[in-house]
């Protein structure tokens, strides 16, 4: 018998308490996640004979950053809805507002849920930039560290943790794609569709453990870090450019992304797409 579709009506909820309270799948495996990237980055210095105290320095600072990053980038890129109150500003009509403006304690409110991987991906950027400028550059200043440095190392282990927040999106039943035919579709009941849709965190998944095996190879085989940017570079390729595509099949997030020619997930992945770029011709050629 040939799968026609799957009926998705997973519990987000691991464990119940109260009406609302519990442990959701998609927290855990956030968890798990920074955690196993934290073991990579452990087996990473501890081969190239870096400061033992490193893996735990990165992993305090890039858990932060990422948290924070993607929690802000949510809360500014994703939520601008319609008002029938527009404001005037210097003789522009802006039909939306944001609600996090207006009131930036409401940023606390996690448990309301709302996460950006670009927003988390700015936030990893900016932690990388300050532990380096503040600790790695000071302690081991004849390794000649810098952010590239840093990031032709974290990324290994980013893409097991987007892996599992993929997989976390999965569990939620959410940020999933078109209605489709295709045998593999799924039905995410709990998110009131009635029809099969693209399962698009299946795809996020795949793509996210080839860039894995990628750059755990370039690293290992190649001996790739010794090339500065290529591994880094190879990353944002794979990652953003192939977010960029699948944003196509995907549904907009917020019902403003239905007036832009690109979606928010789209105009957002164009920079790291043209920066990894950058980033490999660079490697490619002082490497010739």
């Amino acid at each position: 018998m040939i799968l026609s579709y799957l009926t998705w009506n997973v519990d987000p909820y691991i464990v119940h308490w109260g009406e609302t309270g519990g442990i959701r799948w998609y927290g855990l495996l956030w968890a798990v996640g920074l955690y196993l990237a934290y073991l990579i980055q452990v087996k990473l210095y501890t081969h190239e004979k870096c400061p033992k105290e490193w893996p735990d320095k990165i992993f305090m600072w890039m858990t932060i950053g990422v948290i924070v990053g993607a929690r802000i980038g949510h809360c500014w890129f994703y939520e601008w809805h319609l008002t029938n109150d527009p404001i005037q500003i210097f003789g522009w009509t802006i039909n939306y507002r944001n609600p996090y403006i207006e009131n930036p304690f409401a940023l606390l409110r996690i448990w309301e849920g709302g996460l950006s991987s670009h927003g988390g991906a700015i936030g990893l950027i900016i932690a990388a930039w300050l532990l380096n400028r503040y600790h790695f550059s000071k302690e081991d200043p004849k390794r000649n560290t810098d952010l590239i440095w840093i990031f032709d190392r974290l990324v290994i282990g980013v893409c097991i943790t987007a892996t599992l927040i993929r997989l976390g999106n999965l569990m939620n039943s959410e940020i999933y794609g078109n209605p489709t035919s295709l045998p593999w579709g799924f039905i995410f009941v709990r998110d009131g569709q009635t029809e099969p849709c693209h399962p698009t965190q299946i795809y996020e998944m795949l793509y996210c453990i080839v860039a894995f095996i990628v750059t755990w190879l370039m690293y290992w085989k190649g001996k790739c870090y010794e090339k500065r940017g290529l591994i880094f570079g190879t990353f944002l390729l794979i990652i953003f450019g192939t977010r960029f595509v699948l944003e196509f099949i995907k549904l907009d997030q917020e019902a403003f992304e239905s007036n832009l020619f690109l979606n928010m997930g789209q105009l957002l992945s164009i920079p790291f797409i043209l920066w990894g770029l950058y980033l490999i011709i660079r490697a490619c050629k002082k490497s010739c």
